[in-house]
């Protein structure tokens, strides 16, 4: 399987580096995209690219669709999907991206953006170089709003239309070199704790905690690392009216991963049980809501896109390193729908913290591992 590319110029890695400048100060938290997607739609439209927009946003509450690009290639050559997602988590204050030593980071205390924009610049490089000498295979160029929002843009993907063989999503915030093979199924459980509001100082007898149920569920619920597969957490806890009144009402919002599907299920099933006899212990009701917000994978070490990502990155001089995360990317509703995509780390570093960064290393780095990787599709 040959790799064979030229390294990218330096005007081309100049100006992926400007790219990523340019987009990151664009803010595009989910479900306000309009901004970046239409700034990436059109450097795409100067290439000559048809872009599409799909619909997606009347299902993700959105500003705007996905995009959806294509590179021809050969007659007769297979296609690969290139994926990266528009929106970030949100911004505690605008970016004003600075550069420190080689490294690229946020001037304000809040996050930078490299994730996804990184991978958003680095395969509008490698879309460039395409156009220009010709791809040796059919592209499919796929940016998707929302990932952030438990990857509700990929969901509304039509895969069917796609006609990619395999694909590829640069979404890991890891060392270079590190190919995502497992990734856990994920669930959310909301459980909405109904007590009865009394005076706290005259009548507490009368009243029925809800936020003691709730807490008596989180102290019942073992939280963190449950073993070396499968994690839990509570991520937000709300509830009550004032001091002096016995809180009627509280909600907490858990969840549970794990890369084994059937302990995901076992684990969320388990916490259920907790809050149900928490609130009965507290003389409570409670309504709990399950759902499933993606499902994990395994990807074979000889699957031809971990093959090919495998000969890219060494063909760049990385040694590939097959992990597995706690973590969800696009990657998980396109192999749940039967394209074999492949997650890989695209060198970024503390993603959704006010000190994320890249460095310009990085992402001329990817670049050129994003153009190898379409070489060897082709071999």
């Amino acid at each position: 399987m040959s790799a064979a590319v030229r390294s990218a110029a330096p005007p081309e890695r100049e100006r992926v580096v400007a790219d990523f400048v340019r987009l990151c100060e664009i803010a595009s938290p989910s479900q306000s995209e309009r901004a970046v997607a239409d700034a990436v739609a059109a450097e795409l439209r100067e290439l000559g690219l048809d872009v599409s927009e799909d619909d997606s946003g009347s299902h993700t509450g959105s500003d705007a669709g996905n995009l959806l690009a294509r590179i021809e290639g050969p007659e007769g050559a297979r296609t690969i999907l290139l994926c990266a997602h528009l929106d970030t988590v949100p911004l505690a204050a605008p970016v004003n991206v600075v550069q420190d030593g080689g490294a690229l980071r946020n001037g304000n205390e809040a996050i930078l953006g490299a994730d996804n924009k990184a991978a958003v610049a680095t395969i509008l490089g490698a879309a460039r170089r395409l156009v220009a000498d010709g791809s040796p295979v059919g592209v499919e160029l796929l940016f998707t709003t929302c990932e952030e929002r438990a990857l509700d843009g990929a969901k509304a993907v039509d895969v069917g239309s796609l006609r990619s063989e395999y694909g590829f999503v640069f979404d890991h915030a890891s060392p270079i070199g590190e190919i995502v093979v497992a990734s856990p199924t994920y669930y959310r459980l909301e459980a909405r704790f109904l007590g009865h509001a009394a005076h706290a100082g005259i009548r507490p007898e009368a009243g029925r905690n809800a936020i003691a149920a709730a807490a008596h569920a989180i102290a019942a619920i073992p939280i963190g690392r449950i073993d070396a597969e499968t994690t839990t957490n509570v991520g937000l806890i709300e509830g009550g009216s004032a001091s002096n009144v016995v809180a009627e009402r509280c909600v907490a919002e858990f969840e549970a991963r794990s890369l084994d599907e059937a302990r995901a299920a076992e684990t969320v099933q388990g916490m259920v049980d907790a809050a149900t006899e928490s609130a009965a212990h507290a003389e409570c009701d409670v309504e709990t809501e399950v759902e499933r917000l993606f499902r994990g994978y395994r990807l074979a070490r000889t699957a031809p896109a971990v093959e090919v990502a495998a000969a890219a990155l060494q063909a760049r001089g990385f040694e590939p390193a097959y992990i597995a995360t706690g973590g969800g990317s696009d990657a998980n509703v396109f192999v749940a729908a039967g394209l074999p995509v492949v997650n890989l780390a695209n060198g970024t570093e503390r993603n959704h913290q006010p000190d994320e960064s890249v460095t310009v290393e990085a992402l001329e780095q990817m670049l050129d591992v994003t153009l190898a990787i379409v070489a060897a599709s082709g071999g």
